[in-house]
This record gives structure tokens, sequence and C-alpha cells, in this order.
């Protein structure tokens, strides 16, 4: 006998007995976010190369290790199973022209992918909901996105995540502030791990961001960006922080937090727990305001965020959420005639709007009841030959200690609806 196939290492299964909650999640999320006015867009999961290096940073994690890259066979294409969703949704924006009209609000969800170390809340195949706006100056749609997901968070019972502020300036105070940080490096060079050296020239904003608890205090000693904004982001961000105090939102501003990729500019934020241990991180986003314009489109304002829908999932099980998948029937059959008389009546049943589970493959009464209750249907219609020559079916409620009662098919229903 051959071996047995296996999933790939960090690619999974989501299993029947999860997806009930993974809907629950996904259904939440799409009902607020229609409530925001946010309209779903539905993009590939394959892009051309380019797009990332040019949007998300070439000297970034993402780009320089991660990434499921390959040639194609037939035409020589680089290619490049999508690593986060905003750049994709970037190259929809401007190969269909938008924002021609005007204003966009935007969101999408599926897998992307990424060649990370694999460990609990972080995948190689991983799930999000993307939530981008495009064509907005003011720090309101910043305020609205992050308000948007503190309702979201409440809607799925989720508490005590914390939201992490930040404002990384515009384009020109960050090249300023980039110098003044490789100054501030240099001079601890000998405190600097490996990874930090590598991105010293490159991306040095990204060791703000390390976990070396070797290097916490050196950092926490860095210049701060925050300290030397222009007054055009400083206001924009104190319009941004007003907003959220207006609207009973609660934040921490954190200096260090920058994320990790290179189109953002002032908003930077993420909403963080401590019930996941390393992957505190549930969502984040920001504003990115020149990357329209870097992937061929006009200039365009734009803010958005991702949700890690895994991490997520993972929080609710935490908290105790709960999505049952639940049948309002389990049509038990017994005998001939009531085996073929099963399918019709669920037909009819499902006709009347109800969810029916038929048994199938025969059985005795007694082991049919046992599925039945094994199925937490609502109740259990029972048919048999006797109930098929009387024109009546029997009715037993299973979560519930009422009677079980003979009723004509159309009563039952008439029940099964109103109960």
């Amino acid at each position: 006998m051959s071996d047995k196939f296996q999933s790939i290492k960090g690619f999974y299964d989501i299993l029947p007995e999860q997806t009930a909650l993974w809907q629950k999640l996904e259904s939440t999320a799409a009902r607020v976010l229609a409530q925001y006015g946010y309209r779903n867009i539905r993009l590939p999961i394959v892009e051309p190369t380019d797009l990332f290096v040019r949007s998300v940073g070439e000297h970034t994690d993402i780009v320089e290790k991660e990434m499921y890259s390959w040639e194609d066979k037939l035409n020589g294409d680089r290619l490049t199973l999508r690593p986060e969703g905003t750049a994709g949704c970037v190259r929809a924006v401007v190969e269909h022209s938008l924002t021609y009209n005007g204003p966009q609000r935007l969101w999408y969800m599926g897998p992307m992918f990424r060649h990370e170390n694999v460990q609990k809340g972080r995948q190689r195949q991983f799930h999000q909901i993307g939530v981008e706006s495009f064509g907005f100056t003011g720090p309101d749609v910043d305020a609205e996105q992050i308000i948007l997901l503190a309702r979201l968070w409440r809607e799925l019972g989720i508490q005590d995540v914390a939201l992490h502020l930040n404002t990384i300036g515009d384009a020109t105070e960050r090249a300023e502030y980039r110098q003044t940080l490789i100054k501030y490096f240099e001079g601890h060079a000998a405190m600097l791990d490996e990874d930090a050296k590598r991105r010293l020239h490159t991306n040095p904003l990204r060791i703000l961001d390390s976990k070396n608890p070797t290097m916490q205090a050196m950092i926490e000693a860095a210049p701060k960006l925050i300290d030397v904004l222009g007054t055009e982001s400083r206001t924009h961000f104190e319009g941004l922080c007003q907003q959220l105090r207006d609207a009973g939102v609660d934040f921490e501003i954190n200096p260090r937090l920058v994320r990790g990729l290179d189109y953002y500019n002032r908003t930077v934020f993420e909403w963080v727990t401590t019930r996941l241990g390393s992957q505190g991180t549930i969502a984040g986003g920001g504003r990115y305001d020149s990357l329209v314009e870097r992937l061929g489109g006009s200039a365009t304002p734009a803010c958005g965020f991702g949700i890690g829908l895994e991490r997520v999932f993972l929080l609710m099980q935490e908290y105790g959420v709960e999505a049952i998948e639940q049948a309002d029937v389990y049509l038990v059959n017994v005998g001939e005639l009531a085996e073929a008389k099963a399918l019709i009546v669920s037909e009819q049943l499902r006709d009347a709007g109800l969810a029916v589970v038929m048994h199938a493959g025969g059985g005795s009464f007694k082991s049919q009841m046992k599925k039945a209750d094994r199925s937490k249907a609502r109740y259990a219609m029972i048919i048999g030959d006797d109930e098929i020559q009387s024109g009546q079916v029997s009715l037993k409620p299973m979560l519930s200690a009422g009677e079980q009662q003979k009723l004509t098919l159309e009563s039952a229903v008439q029940l099964l609806k109103h109960d």
C-alpha cells in the first residue's frame, strides 16, 4: 500500500467542525463592512512578482525571504502567490480606473501566502480580510477604519484587544529621520544583532520593531520620528487621535510601531492581544498615499488594513464564542415505503425554507434516532410505513422536553417554522 498523502507544512485543512465559527467570523465582518459602505472586490491570488517588489519593498522580509515566486514555463513571466492584498487591490483600482467617478471603499477576503516559520497563529497559507479606501485625504477615514474594527471586535465577542497607534510621517520627513536613525545605530553598532546590521542601510526603521531583548533599551532610547514631524503630518495625527477620543476608542501611541511594508506613510496602527503569545497582532494597517501613483495611477490618497483571520478565529475560541450549524429536521425513515418517500418529503420541507438532513443508507429505527440526536437538529421527523399510509408524520423535539406528536406534513411545517 502506498504512503498516505498529507498537506504541505504550513498549509492546512479547515474541517467541518471548525467551519461554523469561520462562517460566523466571515459573515459578521461582511455585515459590519456593509454598514460602513465598503463594497466587495474579488482579486486573483497570483500577481506579477514586480508588483510586490515595487509596492511592499525590495528590502523587506516579505520580498527577500517569504514570497512563493516562479517563472511561467510558457512565457517566462515572473509570478508570485500574493503575500498580502493591498498591492493587488491597488493594481485593480488603477487597471480599471475605479476612482474615475470618485472615492472608493473596498474590501476583499481570501488566502495569502508567505514562506514563514510555522507556529500557532502563523501559517504559510493564511487568510485575511483586507479593507482599502481610495480618494480620502483627511484623518476621518483613518478613524473610520479603526472604529469599524472596534465595532467588529464587539460584534464577535472579542475583548481585551488594544489599539497601538503611530505616525511615520511623509516620505521627506522619513528620509531625514532615516539618516538620523542610521547615525544613531552606527553609534551603537556593537549592540546590533545580525538582522539589525543587515537592515541598517536598507531598512533601518524596521530595527525599531526588533524583538531582541538585548537591544530593547538601546532601541527605546533612539530618536523618535514623531518628534521631528512637519506641521501637516502632526495636524493629521492629532486630528486622528481627537476623533478616536470623541468616539470612545482607547489607544496607546507606540513610537516604535512602523509596520513591515515600505508603502506606508503617516498613520500606522495595530490591534494586539496578549492571549495568543508572540502572534499578538490580529489586525493592522495605515495610510499609503503614494502607492497608487507608484503603481502607475494618478496621485490618490489611500488608507487600509488587513485582519489575520486565523488569529481572530483563535481569539474567538479563547473567549468561548460559539457557532452551531443546526438543521431544523433530521428525517428518520424506516421501511420500504418510507425510504421511497423520504427524498420527496425532504424537498417539500426545503421548499418551505427548512434545513433538512435526510437519513440515508437504511438502518434500524433505534440507530437512526441516535444519529438524529448526534446531528443536533431541532426535531426528528419520523416517517414509517404506518405514517405513509395515514398521510401523517411524527415530530419529536430533540433539544427540549416536548412530547412527540403525529401531524399532517403541512401542520408539521407550520410548527417548525414558528417554533
